[in-house]
């Protein structure tokens, strides 16, 4: 299986070894930040640090200064890593050392953006600003999203890209200092806590056929119980995705069913349109064979980094997804079966029999399910980080099964971030692999 490691900038600018070690994991591809989110992040073999602090987010480029002119909207420079150019320096020493080198951008995730720009973010039921989170459905974010995923994809040395939060960023955050688990949530309940009321977004829900205030009406009364002591969500504990979707049914309660899904249709129509707009954005600024990955997850009601989608309609627009497969085997199954089923289908069908036979570069891009490219890619997402839950221990065990499920590519978070211990068994695990 291919497989690819994260890394930031700051873990290979400044070391002279670095591109070379990550080369002798046995990986094929490093997917590189371009655009990134605040952090802390430690450095455990960097010659110059220890810890690296990016306190808003930012572009690790020089962004194009005639591109954002004039525009509220824009990318915030960085400071925290040397040079002009963390990522074309850090990208120059991978492709030296073997590797295909990938761009990483985080999109719908900017603080700075949020708390300087309070219009544009996600607003609750009750009236809470999510600065972290900027609405996808306002006009101005998905035009300033688009444009940023088409600048900070393409950039020179980069073969592909990865998107990262295209789409719904929501209440759960790993803010520093977070105080916010005094009352557990359900994954219904984050949904519901998740839930957008700025201008935009109520005038979609009334557009759609029932007044806002009777949405948010219903979503705090719903959240009632939840903040009283009961089980946040209803009882969907251990039934995975689909079972948080029937939480959030069973909070607002049966008879809204009609209300769930209008929310529902508006909310999945806004990411399903951005996730097209920034795709078609990036492969029109990029190069024949430029490959577009999201960081997805196949439940479309959830939020965050790995954005909720429609397997079927991202397999049929985008070259493929980065799916979160940390944990044990029943999680890994829950994630990666929908992406497997809609491959299994469209394979079936003669167009993609057809393609399959035919040479990559030669394929045509499509729209339909019917259309979905038989080599869409599924990559499986792991973490090797022991201290932060990954089991590098069982790597080949776990990329076993997911190519069991059907994913054919491997992602390894985060060779910059991992100690000693943890690369050893990473490289143990890709040779087994191999």
């Amino acid at each position: 299986m291919r497989a690819a490691a994260f890394l930031y900038p700051w873990d290979v600018a400044g070391d002279p070894d670095a591109a070379r070690r990550v080369a002798d994991l046995g990986v094929q591809q490093a997917t590189l930040a371009a655009a990134y989110h605040s952090t802390r992040a430690l450095t455990p073999r960097h010659p110059r640090h220890r810890v690296v602090t990016a306190r808003h987010a930012a572009v690790l480029y020089p962004p194009d200064a005639e591109r954002w002119a004039g525009r509220a909207l824009r990318p915030y420079g960085q400071d925290w890593v040397a040079g002009p150019d963390p990522f074309g320096e850090a990208a120059r020493a991978l492709a030296d050392a073997g590797l295909e080198v990938h761009s990483w951008v985080v999109l719908a995730h900017n603080t700075r953006l949020g708390a300087e720009h309070p219009a544009i973010a996600v607003r609750n039921a009750y009236g809470d600003r999510y600065p972290w989170a900027p609405c996808i459905a306002r006009p101005e974010v998905r035009a300033y999203l688009c444009d940023l995923a088409a600048e900070a994809a393409v950039r020179p040395g980069a073969r592909g890209t990865e998107l990262e939060s295209c789409g719904w960023y929501g209440l759960a955050h790993l803010h520093a200092h977070d105080k916010t688990a005094g009352v557990p949530l359900s994954g219904a309940a984050q949904y519901l806590m998740s839930l957008c009321f700025c201008e935009v977004c109520e005038a979609g829900y009334t557009a759609l056929g029932v007044p806002a205030r009777e949405v948010r009406s219903a979503v705090v009364r719903a959240l009632e119980p939840v903040w009283a002591g009961a089980e946040g969500g209803g009882g969907e504990a251990g039934e995975g995705r689909a079972g948080e979707w029937r939480g959030v049914g069973k909070l607002l309660g049966g008879e809204r069913s009609e209300l769930v899904q209008l929310v529902r249709s508006w909310r999945d129509g806004a990411a399903r349109t951005l996730q097209r707009e920034a795709v078609a954005a990036v492969r029109a600024a990029a190069d024949d064979g430029f490959r577009v990955l999201l960081h997805a997850d196949p439940a479309g009601h959830r939020c965050g980094a790995n954005a909720g989608v429609d397997p079927a309609d991202v397999l049929a627009h985008a070259d493929g997804v980065v799916v979160p497969c940390t944990g044990d085997d029943a999680a890994r199954t829950d994630a990666l079966m929908p992406f497997a089923e809609v491959r299994a289908r469209s394979a079936t069908l003669p167009e993609a029999r057809a393609r399959s036979a035919t040479p990559p570069e030669a394929q045509a891009r499509s729209a339909t399910l019917s259309d979905t490219p038989a080599v869409s890619v599924v990559a499986a997402n792991l973490t090797v980080v022991t201290a932060m839950g990954g089991r590098p221990g069982s790597l080949a065990a776990d990329a076993a099964h997911a190519a069991a499920l059907g994913a054919d590519e491997l992602r390894l978070y985060h060779a910059g971030l991992a100690g000693d211990g943890d690369l050893a068994a990473v490289r143990r695990g890709l040779a087994a692999v191999r």
